[in-house]
């Protein structure tokens, strides 16, 4: 069963009066963390369309960079983004109870909200109102600010760009450290450890651009060491 059938089955089990937000109760268990996420970066990524005023733009190509989406799939992407544009419930009640389905995994909630930078900077505009919803978020999940700053100098084309900053070390650190850390980023974002953590093999592609940044930066950092 494909991630987007297990969606709609999702979606179905909602009663009368429930918002999609209801969903996000109901999907702790392991297996379906997978769907899980899926729904919670489609969530808040209508909630940002809100958010930067461009409600009409097209959603399945902005969701294309993070999942992929197969033609007979769009139509259950589009009514996750539908439901969630049209909820009452505000973006900050959605990012509570994802912060609390996928509470003591924080790696998880770092792919989530790496995710809606991809759908951010889908039209090539990183709006305002896009870095503060973006900064909310990454409160109410509890993740550091320091860890904000290094996802919006990755996507953000006017921040600017510095090695060490993708890597998390200080330009201070030993050589044999940054070595070290490189290594560990590029096993923490090995598919099957995405995999583990609840990314759905649809979304693998989160990891592209993520691992390309790293590459880079450790490239950078040994020809500046020399």
């Amino acid at each position: 069963m494909s991630i987007w059938s297990r969606i709609t089955d999702a979606l179905s089990a909602l009663t009368a009066g429930e918002g999609l937000s209801a969903v996000f109760d109901r999907l702790r268990s392991p297996p379906e963390r997978s769907v899980a996420f899926t729904i919670a970066v489609i969530a808040l990524g209508a909630k940002m369309a809100k958010a930067d005023g461009r409600v009409t733009r097209d959603e399945v190509t902005a969701f294309r960079e993070v999942f992929r989406i197969a033609a007979q799939d769009e139509a259950g992407a589009a009514k996750v983004f539908n439901l969630a544009r049209q909820d009452a419930a505000g973006f900050e009640e959605y990012a509570q109870r994802i912060g609390t389905m996928f509470s003591g995994q924080p790696d998880t909630l770092r792919d989530l909200l790496e995710g809606l930078f991809h759908i951010a900077m889908a039209d090539g505009f990183y709006h305002p109102n896009e870095n503060a919803f973006l900064e909310k978020v990454t409160h109410i999940f509890g993740i550091p600010k320091s860890e904000f700053n290094r996802l919006r100098m990755r996507f953000a084309p006017d921040a600017p760009q510095d090695p060490y900053t993708v890597l998390g070390v200080s330009p201070d650190t030993p050589i044999e450290d940054i070595r070290r850390t490189f290594r560990r980023l590029v096993r923490e974002n090995h598919p099957d450890a995405m995999i583990a953590r609840g990314v759905p093999e649809e979304a693998l592609q989160l990891a592209q651009k993520r691992m390309s940044d790293i590459n880079k930066a450790w490239d950078d950092i040994r020809a500046e060491q020399g």
